[in-house]
């Protein structure tokens, strides 16, 4: 079942190519070695409309952003807030029903705790199934911009396997697959 998923991956950093997509492709990594086909999307390179059409048409996202003055991106705010739930008039729910994952990066593990503010977003407004806990990274976490230690690969791929298990459990499960936004 799972060679027919697909995942996304979005950067949610102003530079193509940072830290922050490193670790969103090692946690692609995993779930492409869980049999998952995976995609990379970078917002400060890719228009809105591409990128929730992408989100329409994955089976789960890796969400990833930099973390600045405690939060996650105006990127990825931009983005949430430019991404419909089904709500109020609104048409499409592209996120709704879907599984994803949280992969945050920083200078230092003094901002770990935006992973909550992201969490609660998506699972609260979107009725998304995060898979738990996300993903912190800080400087240490890398050998160089574009290589994860080994510690923080095999970490990251393991959320990748997991979050392709997340995917499967929540296709197998009507329960799962109804839960909407309750506001």
């Amino acid at each position: 079942m799972t060679e027919s998923l697909s995942v996304l991956g979005i950067a949610g950093g102003p530079d193509a190519g940072g830290r922050t997509s490193t670790a969103i492709a090692g946690v692609l990594a995993g779930a492409a070695a869980a049999g998952a086909a995976t995609t990379l999307v970078e917002l400060g390179s890719t228009e809105l409309p591409e990128v929730v059409a992408a989100i329409d048409a994955a089976d789960a996202v890796v969400l990833g952003s930099p973390v600045y003055r405690a939060t996650y991106s105006a990127l990825l705010k931009g983005l949430l807030e430019g991404t419909e739930r089904g709500k109020w008039g609104e048409s499409t729910a592209p996120l709704q029903g879907k599984a994803a994952a949280i992969v945050l990066t920083g200078a230092s593990g003094h901002h770990f705790l935006a992973l909550g503010d992201l969490r609660n977003v998506l699972a609260s407004f979107f009725a998304v199934q995060v898979l738990s806990p996300g993903l912190y990274f800080d400087h240490g976490g890398y050998v160089d911009r574009t290589t994860l230690t080994e510690d923080s690969a095999a970490l990251a791929a393991a959320h990748g396997a997991a979050l392709v298990d997340l995917t499967a459990a929540i296709r197998s499960s009507k329960a799962l697959s109804a839960i909407t936004p309750q506001v």
